[in-house]
This record gives structure tokens, sequence and C-alpha cells, in this order.
């Protein structure tokens, strides 16, 4: 057969795709950061008050020293974050970015315990977010689904009752229970408590693991927390049986190339070990973290996986399947998806790698 032609950045874009590691509270618009800011009376939280200014300023994050130095950034997003109004709008905006490059399904995370500092209850926020997103299906034919974090620096209790709030929404939008903030002194098994309850009521398990810390963090997640997925993951080689048993029980990594450029847990794009992973039979799926201060999408992230991290043509195409494949959603509608996007790829799945 003749060789198929180059992909391109367009056909990216037209591929439907799916965004599995996306956190709300770093994927706002510059411009709604600016009108919040305004309505609220809230300018003096930011520091500029145009969108260039911001854009300069932001670019500064690609300077930060870890992953913790990074995370400081959302000083400048959850603030503005405390009402339904907000919230509903910075979903309704999301899901309506994701539409508009083809992302068929996304998973939002976030962590509603950060949202209460003027007065909305859990349960008020974890409606906003919801009524956010089902406006944008209604009204862009996207489908989404939301992941609640537990917070790695906070006390366990806080956690299980995060996962209490991910459990009583189970059959009415959240999929999945998360634990996310710095690794660094803050190991997964502290709060295995909440991990026990969200399991124990059937939720779906994912844990940011092995970004900034070792390989004992991507352990833990597995074999203390029961995680289904994993965040990053980018410390497994470091440890090759855990990468083998990774690989044997198909267990995705939720990689988002820029954001580990950006925390320097990677040295860069050409030294990022997506490649690597993808050539030993690690599930992988691209994500974008943080659209806002990654400035960055999914097909940015495809196309840099491409471009700079080496992956070939058909291996970025089985990590774009991929996202279909590990979704937090029942078997039947997982199927049903992938049965609607395998036309949409001009080459067939490699025969090592499952339809599933």
């Amino acid at each position: 057969m003749p060789p198929s032609p180059p992909l391109t950045r367009d056909d990216l874009l037209a591929w439907p795709k799916a965004e599995l590691h996306c956190h709300l509270d770093g994927s706002l618009r510059l411009t709604t950061l600016l009108e919040l800011a305004r309505q609220q009376g809230k300018r003096s939280l930011l520091p500029a008050d145009d969108v260039e200014g911001l854009e300069a300023i932001l670019r500064q994050i690609d300077a930060s020293e870890s992953l913790e130095a990074y995370l400081a950034w959302f000083r400048y997003t959850i603030p503005l974050m405390q009402s339904a109004a907000a919230l509903r709008r910075i979903a309704y905006e999301l899901a309506e970015d994701n539409a508009r490059e083809n992302v068929r399904y996304l998973e939002v995370r976030y962590a509603p315990i950060l949202h209460r500092e003027e007065g909305l209850t859990l349960e008020a926020v974890n409606d906003a977010v919801l009524d956010g997103l089902r406006q944008a299906e209604r009204d862009f034919g996207i489908r989404t689904n939301l992941i609640i974090c537990g917070l790695r620096d906070r006390f366990e209790s806080a956690s299980l009752r995060q996962a209490e709030l991910a459990v009583a929404y189970r059959n009415r939008g959240v999929v999945a229970f998360d634990l996310a903030g710095g690794e660094a002194g803050n190991p997964p098994k502290h709060h295995l408590h909440a991990f026990y309850y969200a399991r124990n009521h059937l939720l779906n398990l994912t844990v940011h693991a092995g970004e900034s810390w070792g390989p004992e963090s991507i352990h833990q997640a597995l074999f203390y927390c029961a995680a289904h997925r994993i965040g990053h993951g980018i410390t497994l080689r470091e440890d090759p049986d855990l990468m083998q048993y990774v690989i044997d029980h198909q267990i995705p990594l939720e990689i988002c190339p820029t954001s580990n450029v950006q925390t320097h847990v990677v040295g860069g794009y050409e030294t990022h070990p997506i490649r690597e992973y993808v050539a030993a039979g690690v599930p992988v799926t691209v994500n974008t973290d943080n659209r806002l201060f990654s400035r960055t999408s999914v097909t940015d992230e495809l196309w840099r996986v491409h471009t700079r991290c080496g992956v070939s043509a058909r291996d970025l195409r089985e990590i774009a399947l991929n996202g279909f494949r590990f979704a937090f959603l029942h078997w039947d509608e997982k199927q049903a998806l992938l049965r609607e996007v395998l036309d949409a790829f001009p080459m067939p799945p490699t025969s090592h790698t499952p339809v599933w």
C-alpha cells in the first residue's frame, strides 16, 4: 500500500477526540478571567488589566521551578470562582471550547471544596458546574462528565467529604474520584478512607501520581488507592517491574505533555517518555491538564506529541482512540462512542491493539 500522507494540524483538529484530564480552575478563557474580576470588584487580584498583559505574565508559568510553583498560579483563578454564576459560565465555556475542536467526550475535574469561600455549599458548587456542562451539551452536542478531586495537602477528612459528595452525584454526572495537588510529602496512602469510600460505592478512581514524585507514588495510587487510571505517571519508567505491571493490566496514563514541560518533570518535549511508553505497550492518553495555564488545546497537545515527542502518525491515532477506550463510561457507552468515531480515522488500528 502507498504510504499515508503526512499528518497536519488540521487533520488533528478534524479528528474526534476525548479529553480525560482537564482542570476546571485552570481552563478559563482569559477574557472571562478579566470580565469576572471586573464584575466581582476583584481587579486587584489580577497582575494585569488587559488580555495582552495577562498573556505576557502567564508566559512566566513556563519558568516554574516545580509542580508546587506551577500550582501557585491558581491564586488568580480560584478567587473568581466563588459564585454559582461564575462556575456555571466557566464550565459552559470550557465545554464549548472543547466542542469547537471536535472533542466529543470531556471529563472535567475539580475540587468543590476550593469554591466555598463566599458561602456556597458543596452541593451548590457542584450543581452550578453540572448546570453549565449540561447546557453546553444541549447547545454543542458534546458529552461531558465530572471528576471530583480530593486534595493531598488537606486532612483526609476533607478528602472523605469530597468522596461523599462524588458518591452522592454518582448517577448525576460525576463519574470518578481523584486526588490532586503537590505530591512531595503528601503520599496517596494518607487518603485511604476517602478512596475506600468511593470504591465501595462503585466510583471510578484516578490519582495524580508520578508527576513530581517517583514511582512509589504510582505504586501507592495503584495498590493503596486502587486507581483505575493514573494522572501523568511520568516517573513510571524508573521502576521497570511496576511499568510491566501497568502494561500487563493495561492501566492507562493521563499524560499532559505541555504541563509536564512547564513543571519541569521532563526536560522538554523531545525527552518526554511518552514515545517510550507507547513503544512498550503502556496505554497512553493525551490531555491538556490546564487549557489556560498551558495555553493549549487537545489538538495542540496531540500535534506536539507527533512533531516534538516523535510519536508516529499510526501511534497517535491509537492515542486518540485511547481517550474513548479508557473514558469513565459504561462499557456499552464506550463501544457506541468508538463505533461512532472509528470511521473518522483514515488508518485502521494496528493489529496488536484491540478496538475496545
